[in-house]
This record gives structure tokens, C-alpha cells and sequence, in this order.
């Protein structure tokens, strides 16, 4: 059935069962194509009910369906006319694993971040309804979402007469637990079209006895809500003026169907509350939703990665370093934003319990908290992806450097980030932060680094930040390099350097290759590697230009604004008269691809970064 729907118009005259065979041909197309590419695995098999019935009672894409943060949007992808291309999802010039508003008119918004989605949904509503267009507009939201603090905000600005259904997609936590059977059985009776059409019955013939009428109906609506907060923990969402529906099984198409009709009818500001299981349909990812969340390439028999080889990530490393340190110091402490184990905190939550906190999604929220800890003599380390850390920047501008408080911040996944697209690139980071007074930017290339950068970090003052990619260190001969305080140093033999090279990070392997090139072809390298990328000693490392026909800076990370930028300007102010090229990453939002490839496309490979020393000494 699957290849045959184009459109969520195909799906408007199939019945319950024939859905439930399109939902089970999803699942294995998801399964399938996951093993093989990777993805988000468990929170896209959770909601492909969900998802089928909002498509065949929705219509897409005059009404406007969003998905926060996006990572369960495959079933919505397969259903909007890229079955065809679904086996190119997180490839090359294929589909991205995230809705994308360039990619096609069924995906409104480009989203890769948690607690978005509503406000952008309250904004989309309510120009519908200043066009009066009567279109629906759907937001599709997690529970985990729901400690991003942006979602309240939007609330708090959602007017109960938008024609906006708030699918709060409940698959690991109760926001609105019940209790006992009755609740259970209340439950029931509210997902059947029978309770509906006779509360509709109802409400239409005493309506109409003269003077009493609407009294009787309001009377026994005041009951009957009385009734329903004795057993749902639900008073929250409608005194804000959205009406609660729920909880449903999400992964019932009937039940589900009756409940998103009738919030349909309503004509207003509407959540309804479906509860779905992570992983459904494919039992090692129900065993295992952690795992299963996003995953690489895996066999799907087994479950197990695909990988011939596991190595120690940058992530692993960083953990378990911190663990050690925090071991030997009471005073440090983790914190991250529903990341713990992403970001390699998993020893450390098991370990030192008391000295680890998850703020849930609310990265804001993680930086003041951390403040909070450090005005009381702590060291607060703050792991998170660099691609969140942007919606840090407020933060760590008032209330951490404004007030020169220590904290540090350390961020994974820095640099090009493979397969998940313009939403989770790490290249934005420096030239953030190096703008922030008071702010030390470490950048470890190898685990040794690591170590030590993170050491000096927690030992610092003010603003520290350790950065580092995701995977493992380059192989490659490191032992050439000289160290000094803050930056190593590759020398091709005494005098007469002619081109030199400043870098730093993971993309130093590539430059060491290109400088071999270049010394095979009679010119005379030196390189300069950063470990702390800012601020830099410039007196220290000027005497390295000096003779020198070009200077070729090669930075993982923006242009504009970035560290090479900052080192050029200031060989301006400080007289250094010698030719200067920066390869950096011009276009400001990356697409998705693997790591080579991005190496490819922008110029960082040693025959790219060989051939454009050479073009710029003519």
C-alpha cells in the first residue's frame, strides 16, 4: 500500500484496517531504512499511528502540521510523496532526517530543536485566522519537550479561539497520570464516538428549554469536570483556555480517530494527550529505547551496530576524564540538558549521583542553574551539543560573565557534524562565545589534550569552554609537534619558513598532510596548532610569520567572526605585513552529509588546502 500513497489524500477513503496494514508497511520501511543509514529509530516508530490518522483526517498541506524538534517525522515523510527517495534519508543531496521547509510545501518549518514548535504554531494560527482561511493548524510535541521553558511561554500566549491541536506525544513520562481502575475506565468511555455523540445530544436538546436550559448543561459540565480532576492530575492546561483530550493510545487508529475528530469539531485550542510506545513494533528498541532514540547503521536481527570497530570517543573520554576529577574534588559537578548519556555523563550519573543534574530541555535554564552553584563556591560543568549551546548566549553573557562567575562549558559534537543537516552543526561556537568578555576557549585535538584542557578549564576563572568533535582523534604522526602554553608547533627544519599554517581541532590531521605535500614539493612549512583558540597569545606566535611568504589559516568553524578572522585582524594592527588566506566555512548553514564529504565540499581536504597554498604563493 505504501508506494501507492503520494499524498495524505490517498489515505482519506481507507478504512481502520487497511490503515493498520499502511502502519505496519511504514514500520518496517522505517526499520529498514534506519539500519542501513542511521537515524532516529524509537520516537519515529512510536508515533506512525499517530501520524497516519492526523494525515487522513488533516488536510495537508493547507492545514499546517509541525513536528518540535522534528526527529519523529519519517512516517510524515513517507506519507507526503519521498517513499521514492526514502532510502536517501541523512545522505548526500538526499532527504534530511528532520522536516525541512525547502524540501517540500508538506514540511512548514526547518526544525532540529526542542520547544519551538508551538510558538511557531500560535504564530501560523493566528494568521490563519486574521485570513480567516479556516485552515487547522497541528503541533506535534514530546513530553520531553515539555521542560523546554519556550513551550509555557507559548501557552502563555495561546488564545483559546485558534484553530490549533496540540498533540502532546507521551512516550516515556505521565504529564497527566491516572489513577485506578475507574480512571481507566473513564478513560475508555471518552475514546469511544458513543460518549461524544450523546454529550452532543445532550448539550443540543436542554439547551433549548427556556430559561433553564443552559444552566442545566453548564451545571452538569461543572460536575462532571469536578469529577474528572478527582482522577486525572489535568487542571493545568485548561484554566490557560486549551481544552484537555485524553489520555489515548496513540497507537490505536480507532480510539485515536474518534478523539482528533472531536478536537477537530471544536473549532478552538485543543491538546490532546496521546500516550505511545517508543521503539513500538520492533521489540529490541522497545527493550532498549535509549539505544534506539538515534543510532547508527545496525543489524537489524541482532540490533547490533554495524561498525566493525568501536573506538573511544571524544564523548566517552570526556566523561569518564570528569569523573576521575570529580572524584579527587567535591566541589565539581555535571550538569546536562536531557543528554546524559550522549554527552558521555553515564558513569558519572551512576557514580556521583549527588554531583549530577538533568535539567530535562531547557538549556537556559542549565546556565543559570550553573550559575547558581558556582555563586556558591562550586565548579559547574555544563555538558551539552555546541549546536544547543546557541540558545545559551543570553545566559552566558548576564548571568555568568557579567557576573565573572567560573563555570565550565563543555561541547560536543563542535565542528561538522555528519548526516543530521543544518540544524546540528557545531560550527557556529567560536565565533559565538569569543565575543562573550571574560570567555577561554580550549579546542583538544587528542584524548591527551583533552584531558589537560579540561583540567586547566575547571581550575580557571570566568567563562570556560573545552570543545571537541564527535567520534574519536585523528591518526596521524603527532610526535613532530612541539608543545607550549596554549599551542603546539610543527617546524619543517630552521629559517626560511615560507608557508604557515594555523589551525585547530580535528581538522589538523588534514593540514599535517597537506604541509607534507607541500614540503615534498621544496617549500618549507611550519604549523601552528591552537589548544586554547582564544584568547591567543599573539606575542608568542607572531615570531612565526616572520619571513614568511603566506599564511594559510584553516578553521573547522565559520568565517565570519571566527578565530581566524581574529588572528588576521590583529597581524593587521600589529604590522605584520605577510600574504594571509583563511579556509573557513563561508555558506553559514551546512546541509547534511558524512564528515569526508563536508571536507570535500568545503576545501578542507589535504589536496584542497595543498592546492590552494600553492595557488596563492603565484
Amino acid at each position: 500500500m505504501l508506494e501507492n500513497v503520494h499524498s495524505p489524500n490517498d489515505l482519506k477513503n481507507l478504512n481502520i484496517k487497511q490503515l493498520e496494514k499502511l502502519s505496519e508497511e511504514i514500520r518496517e520501511k522505517i526499520i529498514s531504512t534506519v539500519s542501513e543509514n542511521g537515524g532516529h529509530l524509537g520516537s519515529n516508530l512510536g508515533i506512525v499511528e499517530t501520524t497516519v490518522v492526523l494525515h487522513k483526517i488533516f488536510d495537508f498541506p493547507k492545514d499546517k502540521i509541525l513536528f518540535d524538534v522534528s526527529h519523529q517525522c519519517y512516517t510524515h515523510k513517507l506519507l507526503t510523496d519521498r517513499f521514492l527517495n526514502f532510502g536517501t534519508l541523512r545522505k548526500s543531496d538526499g532527504i534530511s532526517g528532520f522536516t525541512n521547509r525547502f524540501e517540500s510545501e508538506y514540511d512548514t518549518v526547518t526544525s532540529g530543536h526542542s520547544g519551538a514548535a508551538l510558538s511557531a504554531a500560535i504564530g501560523i494560527a493566528t494568521a490563519e485566522k486574521m485570513k480567516n482561511s479556516g485552515a487547522y493548524t497541528v503541533a506535534v510535541i514530546g513530553d520531553g519537550s515539555f521542560s523546554n521553558g519556550m513551550v509555557y511561554e507559548a501557552m502563555n500566549n495561546c488564545s483559546p479561539d485558534l484553530k490549533l491541536i496540540i498533540i502532546l506525544n507521551d512516550n516515556e513520562m505521565s504529564i497527566s497520570s491516572s489513577v485506578g481502575s475507574l480512571a481507566k475506565h473513564l478513560s475508555k468511555i471518552r475514546t469511544s464516538g458513543r460518549y461524544y455523540r450523546i454529550k452532543r445530544n445532550f448539550q443540543a436538546v436542554f439547551s433549548k428549554i427556556p430559561f433553564i436550559g443552559i444552566k442545566i448543561v453548564n451545571f452538569v459540565r461543572h460536575i462532571k469536570n469536578g469529577i474528572k480532576r478527582m482522577f486525572y492530575k489535568q487542571p493545568f492546561f485548561e484554566p490557560l483556555g486549551i481544552k484537555y483530550f485524553g489520555p489515548v493510545d496513540g497507537n490505536d487508529i480507532e480510539k485515536l480517530s474518534v478523539v482528533i475528530n472531536e478536537a477537530k469539531k471544536k473549532n478552538a485550542c485543543v491538546l490532546v494527550h496521546v500516550k505511545t510506545k517508543k521503539g513500538k513494533g520492533y521489540k529490541i528498541a522497545e527493550e532498549n529505547p535509549e539505544k534506539f532514540h538515534s543510532i547508527g547503521p545496525f543489524d537489524v536481527v541482532t540490533g547490533e551496530k554495524k561498525s566493525i570497530e568501536e573506538t573511544k570517543s571524544f564523548s566517552a573520554m570526556f566523561g569518564e576524564t570528569l569523573c576521575e576529577m570529580a572524584q579527587k574534588d567535591e566541589r565539581i559537578c555535571a550538569i546536562t540538558s536531557a543528554m546524559k548519556d550522549g554527552t558521555g555523563l553515564s558513569e558519572f550519573s551512576e557514580k556521583i549521583k549527588n554531583r549530577f543534574f538533568d535539567v530535562g530541555i531547557a538549556e537556559e535554564h542549565e546556565i543559570t542553574f550553573a550559575s547558581g552553584l558556582a555563586l556558591s563556591g562550586l565548579i559547574p560543568v555544563c555538558a551539552v551539543y555546541s549546536t544547543f549551546a546557541q540558545r545559551m548566549y543570553d545566559q552566558l553573557i548576564h548571568d555568568v560573565s557579567l557576573q565573572k562567575l567560573h563555570i565550565v562549558l563543555a561541547l560536543d559534537r563542535a565542528g561538522f557534524v555528519s548526516c543530521d543537516g543544518e540544524t546540528h552543526q557545531g560550527i557556529f561556537d567560536c565565533a559565538m562565545i569569543s565575543n562573550i568578555p571574560g570567555a577561554e576557549i580550549y579546542s583538544p585535538e587528542n584524548f591527551y589534550e583533552l584531558k589537560d584542557c579540561l583540567e586547566k578549564a575547571l581550575y580557571g576563572d570566568g567563562l570556560d569552554v573545552v570543545r571537541y568533535p564527535k567520534g574519536a582523534p585523528a591518526v596521524y604522526e603527532r610526535t613532530k609537534f612541539v608543545k607550549f602554553d596554549g599551542f603546539d608547533v610543527y617546524n619543517d627544519g630552521e629559517g626560511g619558513t615560507e608557508v604557515v599554517f594555523v589551525t585547530y581541532g580535528r581538522i589538523t590531521a588534514n593540514v599535517y598532510e597537506a604541509a607534507q605535500m607541500l614540503i615534498n614539493d621544496g617549500l618549507k612549512v611550519c604549523i601552528i596548532k591552537l589548544v586554547k583558540v582564544y584568547p591567543v597569545d599573539f606575542e608568542k606566535i607572531k615570531q612565526y610569520f616572520e619571513g614568511a611568504k603566506f599564511v594559510c589559516f584553516v578553521e573547522e568553524g565559520i568565517k565570519s567572526g571566527g578565530i581566524s578572522e581574529k588572528i588576521s585582524s590583529c597581524m593587521q594592527m600589529n604590522g605584520v605585513s605577510v600574504k594571509t588566506g583563511i579556509i573557513a566555512v563561508n555558506e553559514a548553514f551546512p546541509k547534511h552529509m558524512n564528515v569526508k564529504e563536508f571536507d570535500e565540499k568545503y576545501g578542507f581536504t589535504p589536496e584542497q588546502i595543498h592546492s590552494f597554498v600553492l595557488l596563492s604563493l603565484r
